[in-house]
């Protein structure tokens, strides 16, 4: 049962001089609250003080952690254990009276109508008067860098927050995982992207009552470098940051298992520099490039409602447009890729565990099927099964659509030329873009034999400047 109560967490390290002062004034509110100090093995004595501070008051919480682990790290603990307690709100700020507990109950009224709310530190013109130029600068910078670079008004790495946390789902924090300052962005740019309403109130920020700042240049830089990696991986994936029930699989199809790899190559946690070039490279290439040309396809050869089979349909970037103008069934052997698919995609297509080799459909149930970079993984025995399965699940008349890379493709010759220089030049070892192709097409011919052998008959062929050059874009029908 939630707890019809707010709790107010407070990260501590070094903070002799202010918990008791703090404490006392949060107190003083007599307001219906708890209050949860996470000391990180302060050197000062604070985490001792904290302790005598929870015998005296039974609304006092206290955790201790074995050393200094990262302000953005004891934020995490804070709010994991405002869920595990059940709490209905939660009330982040800082021990060291840039937060004043003056704030909380206006904090409080804005939550009746807001599910975040935050303290802005740019909403009064003086209020970082107290501030060094210095500090001035680097907030104003930051400021400035988050509004552009995310497109976020907000003062996004302000730490007076406070989170309606019965209202939103504790996985969102789980993709703001940064562990340093730069959590506090991270965090609000996700909450933000997932559509949640977020509400700023003016507070003044004095200067340090006591302490110094623990903000290093190490801090700074990595914060830096997380800024531009989401500005980055917004343009191509935005959906890493987006927040969705996950897939589940209904079925106990022992059939339905991933032999090659595609679990590990949609594993958004990529190590490897192959991995990171690869995945920039082919969201941009199938939401820029791949997606207009299927769009064309589709509608050229099916009309709109049409039920379509999207099998292997991996992120489903590229269904972005046209699930609004046929029906889709998505098919794939990765629960990984159907997860993405799923954010991508919100709950505008069903989604089904299975193997292209094995789908697990009745006859005749499709008006099409389209697939994308997909058959030249597999074996030409393979082939021939999957498109038999193709032609088993289609209706009479029923046409396929395959986007598949020749020899010479130009996606082809790039990701050699890079996996080249890589190896060889960088001294990278066993670069892998993604798993191996094993049956690239070598003429129209080999097309041709391809797909009659399965009884379709070849509608058109295409190979052109459409999608520059990296895929055959096969197009046959059912026929007997």
């Amino acid at each position: 049962m939630i707890k019809d109560k707010t709790l107010i967490f407070i990260p501590t390290y070094n903070e002799k001089e202010n918990v008791v002062k703090i404490c006392k004034e949060i107190l003083d509110l007599e307001l219906d609250l708890d209050i949860l100090f996470i000391d990180d093995n302060s050197p000062d004595g604070t985490g001792v003080i904290i302790d005598e501070l929870a015998k005296k008051y039974p609304n006092v919480k206290v955790l201790h952690r074995p050393q200094k682990l990262g302000i953005g790290s004891a934020h995490l603990d804070g709010i994991n254990w405002a869920y595990e307690k059940r709490y209905k709100t939660l009330i982040t700020m800082d021990c060291d009276f840039s937060h004043s507990p003056k704030y909380i109950p206006e904090i409080l009224k804005e939550s009746e109508h807001y599910e975040i709310v935050v303290g802005s530190r740019y909403l009064l013109k003086k209020s970082l008067e107290e501030w060094s130029i210095f500090r001035k600068l680097l907030a104003r910078i930051g400021h400035f860098l988050t509004k552009r670079l995310l497109r976020m008004d907000y003062d996004a790495t302000n730490a007076l927050r406070l989170y309606q946390i019965d209202k939103i789902p504790q996985h969102v924090f789980k993709i703001a995982n940064s562990r340093g300052y730069s959590f506090f962005f991270q965090s609000l740019y996700v909450l933000h992207l997932n559509g949640l309403s977020i509400k700023e109130i003016p507070i003044n920020l004095p200067s340090r009552t006591y302490g110094h700042s623990k903000m290093s240049f190490k801090e700074i830089m990595r914060s830096v470098k997380l800024l531009v990696y989401i500005y980055l991986v917004t343009l191509t994936k935005k959906e890493k940051f987006k927040v969705c029930e996950p897939f589940n699989i209904h079925s106990d199809n022992s059939v339905k298992k991933d032999k090659q790899g595609w679990d590990e190559y949609w594993e958004y946690q990529k190590k490897s520099i192959g991995a990171i070039i690869y995945g920039v490279i082919a969201a941009f290439y199938r939401r820029f490039i791949i997606k207009p040309s299927l769009n064309y396809f589709i509608k050229k050869y099916f009309p709109r409602g049409a039920k379509l089979l999207h099998a292997d349909c991996g992120s489903g970037q590229v269904d972005i447009n046209i699930h609004s103008y046929v029906s889709i069934t998505a098919l794939d052997i990765s629960t990984k890729a159907l997860n993405i698919y799923k954010k991508v995609n919100k709950d505008c297509c069903k989604l089904i565990h299975g193997s292209i080799l094995d789908i697990p459909f009745n006859d005749e149930v499709f008006d099409g099927i389209y697939n994308l970079g997909v058959m030249e993984h597999f074996t030409e025995e393979e082939i021939k099964k999957i498109l038999s399965e193709f032609h088993r699940v289609l209706k009479s008349g029923g046409r396929i659509i395959l986007f598949w890379p020749p020899e010479f493709g130009l996606s082809v010759i790039f990701f050699k030329t890079a996996k080249f220089i890589l190896e060889k030049i960088f001294r990278k070892m066993n670069v892998k873009f993604h798993p191996d192709e094993i049956t690239k097409l070598r003429s129209k011919k080999h097309i041709k034999n391809l797909i009659t052998k399965t009884n379709f008959f070849l509608i058109e062929c295409y190979f052109g400047i459409r999608d520059l050059f990296t895929h055959y874009v096969i197009v046959a029908e059912k026929r007997g």
